[in-house]
């Protein structure tokens, strides 16, 4: 599906912003961020200056006001660079502040998104459990009314800015577990009692976006800030994924371009046996099919994008975007490994950090496999 004048330009625009932010503020530390495993927090802040923290937001809000397609170029030139990077940009927009975008009313969106679109405030959305990954039905995290109140008490894990976030988006059972309306959404803020990071995750790639444990103890949250009707917690989250997993594919496709354009430069200009590797057939067949794939994932991702932002249904085509660009991803970084040889393999050189990162897009906001299980029901209906 191809996008309009209007919106290409406006994706072209912010493509080179992005990009020659990324260049310079980015790509400096890269090595040094992964290899610390350390959370640049300041720089979203930064980001929020330049508009991408807020890409969805109305502007009657502070965002920046666009759909998907700005949305996702934003994040593929990201991605390009740090794919860390990209992923913390894309759980705060798709998940926290486009859910509550999507299910807030006008208090709760004139209250957060401002904040949360400048990146003055980072965010963070809680589905996961130690218990529970897929299976949310069976979450324990429970929420308990007390008058005008909650009081929460659980864990959540694997959670993009567990203690980072300045709010989150929790999503804890309100009633009977395995229920399809068994739980409920609720604004949380980092300084409330009982609210706390837990342990961080010491992982094999995405190392410079935090992930941790969020932790709740006899937490008390005010009914302001329960997001939508009690009960629809799990609902609302199945629409904030199709979302999601476009982010996911947009942050494959950059993961995978950024492999490519590694390989492709080094094979221009390595030499062996007297001529650039380029050159060499089983090379020149290598870029092939790692162009051709993620020219075929560009066009799944915006197509998914396209049918989001004229609010037509996409949970098919964000599945198929999300399943085909990840695994894609995995390829084309494998490929850029073996094109570098065993420089490859060494922390000097820049593909292995890619074919460490990508790893993730396979499993984050619905594994491979559960997007095949969505993709079926689908067509299967």
């Amino acid at each position: 599906m191809l996008l309009s004048t209007d919106t290409q330009a406006n994706c072209d625009l912010i493509a080179a912003s992005v990009r020659d932010f990324a260049v310079r503020n980015i790509q400096p530390h890269v090595r040094e961020w992964d290899d610390a495993q350390f959370f640049p927090k300041d720089l979203f802040h930064r980001l929020g200056e330049l508009g991408v923290m807020g890409v969805l937001v109305p502007e009657q809000y502070g965002g920046a006001g666009f759909g998907y397609a700005e949305y996702v170029t934003a994040i593929v030139e990201l991605s390009r660079v740090d794919p860390s990077i990209g992923l913390s940009m894309a759980a705060h927009n798709s998940l926290c502040t486009n859910h509550i975008l999507l299910f807030g009313n006008e208090w709760q969106k004139n209250t957060f998104l401002p904040k949360l679109a400048s990146g003055e405030w980072l965010g963070a959305w809680g589905l996961t459990e130690p218990n529970t990954g897929s299976d949310a039905g069976n979450m324990r995290t429970v929420a308990i009314r007390d008058g005008d109140h909650w009081v929460l008490n659980g864990a959540k894990n694997f959670i993009t800015h567990g203690k980072s976030g300045d709010v989150a988006v929790v999503i804890a059972r309100t009633g009977t577990a395995g229920d399809r309306h068994h739980s409920t959404a609720f604004v949380v803020e980092r300084d409330t009692p009982g609210f706390s990071g837990g342990r961080k995750e010491d992982k094999l790639g995405m190392r410079a976006s935090e992930t941790a444990e969020m932790l709740f103890q006899d937490c008390r949250i005010p009914d302001t800030h329960r997001l939508g009707e009690v009960g629809e917690g799990f609902v609302q989250s199945l629409k904030v994924l199709d979302g999601g997993r476009i982010s996911i594919a947009a942050l494959s496709l950059g993961t995978a371009i950024g492999a490519y354009e590694h390989a492709l430069a080094y094979a221009q200009q390595r030499e062996q046996f007297g001529k650039k590797i380029a050159d060499f057939q089983a090379i020149g067949f290598k870029l092939a099919d790692m162009a051709t794939e993620i020219e075929a994932a560009r066009l799944l991702t915006f197509h998914a994008a396209a049918l989001k932002d004229q609010n037509l249904p996409v949970t098919k085509a964000s599945a198929m975007a999300k399943l085909y660009a990840s695994e894609v991803s995995v390829r084309v970084a494998n490929e850029a490994v073996q094109i570098f040889g065993g420089y490859g393999f060494t922390k000097d050189y820049p593909v292995e950090k890619y074919y460490r990162d990508c790893k993730l897009c396979t499993i984050g906001e619905g594994t491979s496999e559960i997007q095949k299980l969505v993709i079926s029901r689908q067509i299967l209906k």
